[in-house]
Order: C-alpha cells, then structure tokens, then sequence
C-alpha cells in the first residue's frame, strides 16, 4: 500500500481522484509545501504505508496505465529507499518525451533532476527525517534526499510512467546559471549547509587546510599566456583576439590560439596575426582534441607560460588590465589557480539576466566542500601551468575545466576576483545555447561522474590521513 502526497494547487483534484482510483493507495494528502524541513516532517508523521509518494508540482499529474503498480513492483523487487523514473512533459499542449538520468554518488547538486514524482520506502523516509536536525526554510528536501541516499540505494526507473506540465520553457543556457542568480542567495545558503552536513557524515569533507605552492620554483618563457581554443569560430575569434592581443601589462605575456580543424575560414582570420610576437598559433592534427586537448596542446608547449589564462573564442575581456589583475592575484594570494567574475552580455554587449556573475557563495575554507553541490566554479580561469602540466584537462569538450578545478581545489586553495574580468557573450552560436534534454542529460551525467570520482578520491584521503 501506498500514501501519496501531492501539493495543494489548482489541480490538485484531478491528480488526488487519478490516485485514488488506484487499489494500492491508501490515503491521498494534500500539502502546501516540500521546501522546509517542518513540511518533510509533518508528511513523514503522516505516513503509514510501507510506501511514501510526493508529487511536488502544483498541476495535473497524468499517469501511464499501471504505473503504480510498476513502480512499487520494481521497489519491492529492488529494496531501493528512493525511486523515480522518466516521464513526458506537456509543453503548451505539446507532449515529448523527458528522460532523467541515473543518481551517483556524485549526484549532490540541488538541482538534480528526479521529476515531480518521488517514490520513497516509508522506513527509509522517517529514518532519513529522524536525522533532519536543522530547521530549513527552503532546502527541506534537499535534506531529505541526501539523508535517504545514507540509507540505501535512488533507483531510476528508466520507463516513462507519467506526465506532468512544464512551466519553464527558457532554453538550456538561459537556465544554467540559477545557481547564482544573486536572487537566489538565502536559498544557496542553506544548501550549502546541507551538502556540507552530507559530506561529513559519508567522510567527504575537507578540512580547511591547504598545501603551499612555490609560484616561482620553475622557469618560465614569460610570466602569462592566454590560451584561446576555437573550432569553427569564424564571426567571434577576431575580437577574442585583439581582447587579448590588447592587454597591458607589467611583464611579458604571449597569447596561445589552438585552432582544432576550423573549415570556416577562423584559420584565415587567426593567420592574419601571424606577424604579432605575441601570437602563437597552434594548428591541432585530426585526432580527437576538444577544448581539453586543445588546452592541453598549448601547457605543454615550450613558450607556454608561468600562468595559463582563459579566453573563450567567443568572449571578450573586460579591460586591457585583466592580464595583469590575474598575475597580481596569483601571487597576492599564492594559489596555483584564480577565477575571476563574468557579466553576461548579448553579442552587442548589452547586459543580460542575472548579469553579474561572481559567486560570491564561495568562502575559502569551505568552497571545495560546496564545490561538489554545484556545476561550475566561475570564470574566467588562471592556472599556474607548472601544476596543470602534471594533472592535465581530460579530452572532452564540456566539463574539463569543473574537473581540473576540483582536483586541484582537493589540495590547494583557490583564490578569486570578484570584479567583472570577462564579457561572456551568449548567442545562438554557443555550444549550450538551447540544447536538447537528451545533451544536457549527457553534459550532467559526465559532471556528476566527475564528482563521483573526486568524492571517492576525498574519501579515501580522509580514511589515510
């Protein structure tokens, strides 16, 4: 048998009576609420079923035939404490088809998307609710999904056994950066809270003690490059070049352009600096490269410099300072990598939502804990190239920099400018532009994969210190 609990809106009655004709539940209950921790345990005292359902959107839930049935018969089969599937959505009327993706252990971001439908076995809900110690205004849930993975396994249900309607319709790129969405703050907050909580009752929590690094142990060819990787780039890499070409600084800098087998003319356009000392080109064979590779072509070569600086081939720097603030950091706070703050702009320049971006969420001693809970450090990026010769991007063309961030964040504190550095262009060129839930499933898969090896690798650090 079964309780459900579904939230109190404007359809609710249609959802509440397509559960009642259901056998296997028991008792339907309406509430006003999933975000505080009051609300997980007012339902969690509710509960007397074997089995817990939430159906956390406010509209109509419309149910494949049987679906119930098949999710409790695969619960029983499975002993998971959690299950959740895939499911059509209704978009203005449109029906398509919206797979999830398989929960890991690295799957700690709050914005990991199970649906609105959540199966829970009732004894692995009110163990997890028992341990809900913090009053939380907004990250209830958040709470009570880490607790209940303590307990046992989230299983995904890859059938499509319901559908629900889908109220945000931005594309992918215009919902990407919610996270930190200064409006968004109090509800970060507390999320962090919660993750660091979670890390350190599995043994993933670092904490805030750092190796030192020698910033001037090695010789360098000069004190900067700006690494600028392109493919097919051929109506942005001209500015991305001159932003850097541009830069005025104390010190000698050279700017690295990693071309990876333009056909649009981008190799015309870069052949046109050819004559600038500064400019090196690097023209990549045919083998897979990706942004990793391509970045990895320009540490590794010879004339690279002390610190590795990000440029996009889309975007622009801020300032013909941005050079010199980087330098400057890397030894007023002596990490072997900074991130600085963006402005999200349209192709003209003109500033767009949230605009700034400065994550200012992180905090040195914990931002490599909440690190883990969230998809992206910031940018734009500086690495001290004699570190990032040892460690490497990965060959991927998404996700390399996370990566590189939270292997070198496992040891090494990373420093930060929170002034606007970079102007981050969106338009309809950029790879994560508008992509289908199939891509941004795969970009998610591979990043909570990255988190996944990375928690084992803390884990397993604190078990040998």
């Amino acid at each position: 048998m079964i309780d459900c609990f579904i939230l109190n809106g404007g359809q609710h009655v249609a959802s509440r009576n397509k559960l009642l004709a259901c056998p296997l539940v028991k008792n339907v209950f309406l509430c006003d609420s999933f975000l505080s921790s009051d609300d997980i345990r007012k339902i969690a005292g509710q509960a007397v079923s074997p089995y817990t359902l939430f159906y956390t959107k406010a509209f109509r839930l419309d149910w494949v035939h049987y679906a119930i049935e098949r999710m409790l018969q695969i619960a029983a089969d499975t002993d998971a404490a959690m299950l959740y599937s895939d499911r059509f959505i209704n978009v203005d009327g449109c029906i398509k088809f919206a797979p999830v993706i398989d929960y890991q252990n690295g799957s700690l971001r709050d914005d990991f998307d199970f649906g609105s439908v959540l199966l829970f076995k009732t004894s692995s809900l009110k163990e997890a609710t028992a341990k809900m110690t913090t009053d939380y205004k907004f990250a209830g849930l958040y709470d009570l999904r880490l607790k209940v993975s303590q307990q046992g396994k989230l299983e995904h249900i890859n059938e499509y056994l319901y559908s629900e309607v889908e109220t945000d319709t931005r594309k992918s790129g215009e919902k990407q950066f919610d996270y930190v969405n200064p409006k968004n703050r109090e509800v970060q907050i507390e999320m962090e809270q919660v993750c660091t909580e979670h890390l350190k009752e599995i043994g993933g929590y670092l904490k805030p003690t750092f190796k030192d690094i020698d910033l001037k142990k090695e010789y360098f060819p000069c004190e900067a490059s700006v690494i600028i990787p392109c493919k097919n780039r051929v109506r942005t890499i001209e500015d991305a070049i001159r932003s850097a070409l541009n830069q005025k600084t104390t010190f000698d800098y050279n700017v690295f352009v990693v071309d990876d087998n333009s056909i649009d003319g981008t190799t015309d356009i870069i052949r046109k600096y050819a004559d600038n000392p500064r400019l090196i080109y690097v023209a990549q064979d045919t083998s897979w490269h990706a942004i990793g590779g391509n970045w990895n072509a320009a540490l590794h070569h010879p004339a690279c410099g002390r610190f590795a600086l990000q440029l996009d081939s889309d975007d622009l720097y801020s300032s013909d300072s941005t050079v010199q603030k980087f330098v400057d950091a890397f030894y007023e706070q002596n990490c072997p990598m900074v991130i600085g703050s963006y402005l999200m702009t349209d192709f003209e320049g003109r500033q767009l939502p949230p605009g700034l971006i400065d994550h200012k969420e992180w905090t040195p001693d914990n931002g490599r804990n909440n690190a883990l809970r969230i998809n992206g450090l910031g940018a734009p990026r500086g690495f001290y190239t004699g570190l990032l010769r040892k460690l490497n991007f990965p060959t991927t063309k998404y996700g390399e920099d996370y990566a590189v961030a939270l292997r070198i964040c496992r040891n090494y504190r990373i420093g930060r400018i929170y002034e606007v550095l970079y102007y981050c262009r969106r338009w309809e060129g950029n790879s994560d532009a508008d992509l289908e839930i199939e891509k941004v499933n795969l970009n998610n898969t591979y990043k909570d994969k990255i988190r996944s090896w990375e928690l084992a690798a803390r884990i397993a650090l604190n078990n040998h210190d």
